[in-house]
């Protein structure tokens, strides 16, 4: 089978492996979509980050290995002990690996699991025309949800956890900061949820443009307009969410805020400042969100029964041997782009 693999930055590789059997516990899939997110592309411009050098606790793998943790597939074959699933079943794959014993597994947080990774990252992926993958992962599609659609779960599963991890009520108001698929799933997700008020900034005008298909009420370029200056002339929203990962959108997060206001974490960054006397004199809160847990029920019902399209959030969706310089550059180099879908197997391309 042909697989993408990752053997260091900028070097990508479409390469033949041999066909292997799914071991106990394991399912294989035949993948139908696999999205390119902002973590592969890290990987790709200057990583390692996370993929591992040295072998992963659960996974047993390390560098190089197949990137891709935003898939979707049909099920060819049951490894020993799998239950609940059959060849030809309609899957989304919810990538995060858990150990199943440290405390936090136990207490059912298991996106904070002690040995905590994702498949494509730490270990083998969906940019191959087939994966093998824990069936703990595994969610099957109701005939109402595409698999196209299925494959950008990953990043609303981000979206809607970040949510949770929020304290915002219907008739609140909030502004998210980034408008990547993330950012744009949150704006969306948000107004599903009776959230009023709800504020997109970025500086990129085609991803503002977006943000009001996704449903914002409003869009700020934060290079033309003093953006905590346009937040606070109302008061200053109750929620904010981080999703950019920089210093800039962390102050401005935090400075358009109301009094007892809440700055939700949720792009990745190294170490940051903020003015603790602003938060102190405010009464603001900082919390933070990593992975999900337990949200793909809900998400996949909110597909299936049509009110929440994770289609649009799809500009492009490429095979498998053009996934370099058709996905991962045309990411890097077009911010029209916002989910670029790889699509190993041309059969399952309508399913």
């Amino acid at each position: 089978m042909n697989a993408l693999r990752w053997h260091g930055a900028r070097d990508l590789r479409l390469s033949e492996l041999d066909a292997t059997p799914p071991g106990p516990g394991e399912v294989e899939l035949q993948v139908a979509f696999c999205g390119i997110c902002g973590s592969d592309l890290h990987e790709y411009q200057d990583g390692p980050h996370s993929i591992p050098q040295q072998p992963h606790p659960i996974s047993g793998c390390r560098a190089p290995l197949t990137l891709g943790h935003e898939f979707s597939g049909v099920v060819r074959a049951l490894g020993a002990g799998v239950e609940g699933f059959e060849p030809g079943d309609r899957v989304a794959v919810e990538p995060i690996y858990r150990c199943g014993d440290c405390r936090y597994c136990r207490a059912g947080q298991y996106n904070l699991c002690s040995s905590m990774g994702f498949i494509g990252l730490m270990g083998n992926g969906g940019f191959a025309e087939r994966a093998h993958v824990p069936a703990y992962m595994l969610h099957r599609l109701p005939a109402g949800v595409s698999l196209r659609q299925a494959a950008v779960l990953e990043p609303a599963a981000v979206a809607l956890h970040a949510l949770r991890q929020s304290s915002l009520q219907p008739g609140d108001s909030c502004a998210v900061f980034g408008l990547g698929p993330i950012g744009l799933l949150l704006i969306a997700l948000a107004r599903l949820r009776g959230v009023e008020r709800i504020v997109a900034v970025d500086v990129a005008p085609e991803r503002l443009a977006r943000a009001l298909e996704f449903g914002a009420e409003q869009v700020l370029d934060a290079r033309a307009v003093d953006v905590v200056q346009q937040l606070q002339a109302s008061g200053g929203v109750d929620c904010t969410f981080e999703a950019a990962g920089s210093q800039a959108t962390l102050d401005a997060a935090l400075h358009g805020l109301r009094k007892g206001g809440e700055a939700v974490l949720v792009g990745l960054m190294g170490e940051a400042r903020f003015d603790a006397f602003l938060l102190v004199n405010n009464e603001l809160r900082i919390t933070s969100s990593v992975g999900y847990r337990d949200v793909y029920p809900e998400l996949i019902a909110l597909l299936d029964s049509g009110r929440l399209d994770l289609g649009r959030a799809v500009t492009r969706c490429v095979p498998l041997e053009r996934a370099v310089v058709d996905g991962f550059e045309a990411l890097l180099a077009d911010k029209a782009q916002i989910k670029v879908l790889v699509n190993p197997n041309p059969e399952l391309a309508e399913a």
